[in-house]
């Protein structure tokens, strides 16, 4: 008996972890065809910025190669970035060709217009569109149009500002 209750007490005392670590649950594919589920990138503990694209967005096209160079610096210590499509299944070939095009170096998903919806909660206006998630998989805010790398971190900075700091274990 006292071993079920030493059991529930440390799967009570796991519980709230798991509960924050819990991004929005959606599930969507990558550009191999492979079912992902949205909370594999978001709320793992560390911000992260969705970057809503797609193929024929001239904007997109000119302007995400910033999220990269953001990739490259954040993502082994504060923040990611998941790139969304919403060219479709039907333009899967152009969304493939757009990642390898413009040298894509962080996961991206491929959904459907309504996508960015669910996902964020916010009205989806059109590509390019930023959601930042926080660290648990809250989301915080949107940015409608190209977002520099520079801006970016400007944003995380006034939003880690915002957002209450957990207690240090």
């Amino acid at each position: 008996m006292l071993h079920r209750i030493r059991l529930f007490a440390v799967l009570l005392l796991m519980t709230p972890g798991l509960v924050l670590a819990a991004g929005p649950d959606i599930r969507l594919e990558d550009m191999d065809g492979k079912d992902r589920n949205v909370n594999e990138f978001i709320g793992q503990g560390k911000w992260t910025i969705v970057t809503v694209w797609s193929a024929d967005c001239p904007i997109c096209r000119r302007d995400i190669y910033h999220m990269t160079f953001f990739h490259d610096e954040h993502r082994k210590t504060d923040a990611t970035v998941l790139g969304l499509s919403i060219d479709g299944q039907a333009g899967r070939d152009k969304a493939r060709a757009f990642v390898n095009d413009q040298s894509l170096n962080f996961p991206n998903l491929l959904g459907d217009p309504d996508d960015p919806s669910r996902l964020s909660g916010a009205m989806f206006i059109g590509t390019p569109t930023y959601y930042f998630f926080s660290p648990d998989g809250k989301f915080m805010t949107q940015r409608i149009g190209p977002v520099t790398q520079a801006q970016a971190e400007d944003i995380l900075r006034r939003l880690e500002k915002q957002s209450p700091k957990a207690p240090k274990k």
